[in-house]
């Protein structure tokens, strides 16, 4: 059973030589970079939402303490 050496090339999780291995380290790294990139977007965009929600909750509390005759400047 003679080995080609093929299989130790196009196998990316076992990576046998310098090449495959800086191959599979830096796309490791690009994965790893865009998965907290994503993550970073989804938390800003959270944020953001919760910023919006928070000035929405401002308005319609003075919209009630105006309509209840209450003065804010206590």
């Amino acid at each position: 059973m003679a080995d080609t050496g093929k299989d130790y090339i196009s196998n990316s999780a076992d990576p046998k030589n310098i090449q495959d291995l800086t191959g599979f380290v830096q796309n490791l790294l690009q994965q790893m970079q865009d998965k907290f990139q994503n993550m970073s977007d989804q938390i800003i965009t959270r944020i953001d939402e919760m910023g919006n929600r928070i000035d929405d909750l401002e308005k319609n509390i003075a919209d009630l303490m105006t309509q209840a005759g209450v003065d804010d400047r206590a």
